[in-house]
C-alpha cells in the first residue's frame, strides 16, 4: 500500500465530530508528519476522503488546499459539530 492509500484509509475512519493531528496520523501509519501533509495536499476526492479533519497537534486548523481554503475547512468542521475558536479546535475533539 502506498503512503497516500495509508493516509486516506485512516482518514475515512475518523468519526463525525472528531479530528486527528498530522502527528497522530504519522504515528499510526509509520510516516513522517510532512509526508502526511503531502498526501493530504494531493487528495483529489475531499468528499469521500475528509482531509479537513486533520489539524496541528496544538489544535491549530492549518491549511486546506481544496476550494474555499481555510474558511471552507472551518465551515466543514463546524458542520461536523466541532467548535473552532480563534482558528483552533479544542483538545476534546482531537483523537
Amino acid at each position: 500500500m502506498d503512503y497516500k492509500a495509508k493516509v486516506y484509509s485512516l482518514l475515512k475512519k475518523i468519526p463525525k465530530g472528531r479530528v486527528m493531528t498530522y502527528k497522530s496520523i504519522a504515528n499510526a501509519t509509520g510516516l513522517h508528519p510532512r509526508t502526511v501533509a503531502v498526501a493530504l495536499k494531493m487528495n483529489n476526492d475531499p468528499v469521500s476522503i475528509p482531509c479537513y479533519k486533520v489539524v496541528h497537534s496544538d489544535g491549530r486548523i492549518g491549511g486546506y488546499s481544496c476550494e474555499g481554503g481555510v474558511k471552507k475547512k472551518i465551515e466543514l468542521l463546524e458542520k461536523d459539530g466541532i467548535e473552532v475558536i480563534n482558528g483552533r479546535v479544542e483538545k476534546e475533539f482531537i483523537l
